[in-house]
């Protein structure tokens, strides 16, 4: 899924932000879920073998400078979604959260929330034991796409508040 035609590379150019590539209507989606790196491939995984049709997974390629305008414009493709996701596979004080929470929240529709869907804070960037990590990943991932999630309740998503105005 990660293999770019040697044509990309030659004449294509970086994009900050990668929409959603598969067949998502828009108008009924109930879930936009933002991410960077590896944890995309899990999420479009399980979204495709769980049959999930009404979330959108997009990728932020950028995270400083903060793409804010193509951002907002991404959102308001989705503007029936009430849940915005960001999901990361980082402890939750070692990825991009704490520095573009307030980005991602900006342009937020009055009927829209922001959520996180990721471990909890660490000291350690990984938790040592592989099992427990695959259990942690895939409670991310079911948090993200919000399916029922049986693993770690740490892993469900968060609530932000929001900035008033």
């Amino acid at each position: 899924m990660a293999v770019s035609a040697v044509t990309e590379l030659s004449t294509g150019s970086f994009e900050s932000l990668i929409p959603e590539t598969g067949k998502i209507n828009a108008k009924k989606t109930r879930r936009v879920v933002f991410c960077s790196g590896k944890v995309y491939y899990d999420l479009a995984e399980a979204r495709e073998v769980q049959g999930i049709d009404d979330v959108a997974i997009i990728r932020i390629e950028q995270i400083y400078p903060f793409p804010i305008s193509e951002y907002a414009a991404l959102l308001a493709k989705y503007d029936q979604a009430e849940d915005i996701v960001w999901c990361q596979e980082e402890p939750q004080n070692q990825g991009a959260w704490y520095q573009i929470r307030h980005r991602l929240q900006e342009p937020l529709g009055e009927h829209q929330q922001l959520y996180y869907a990721g471990r909890t804070g660490a000291a350690a960037p990984a938790c040592g034991v592989f099992k427990v990590h695959l259990q942690q990943q895939q409670a991310l991932v079911e948090a993200a796409l919000g399916v029922d999630v049986q693993a770690s309740k740490s892993a469900k998503p968060r609530k932000t508040k929001r900035k008033t105005k």
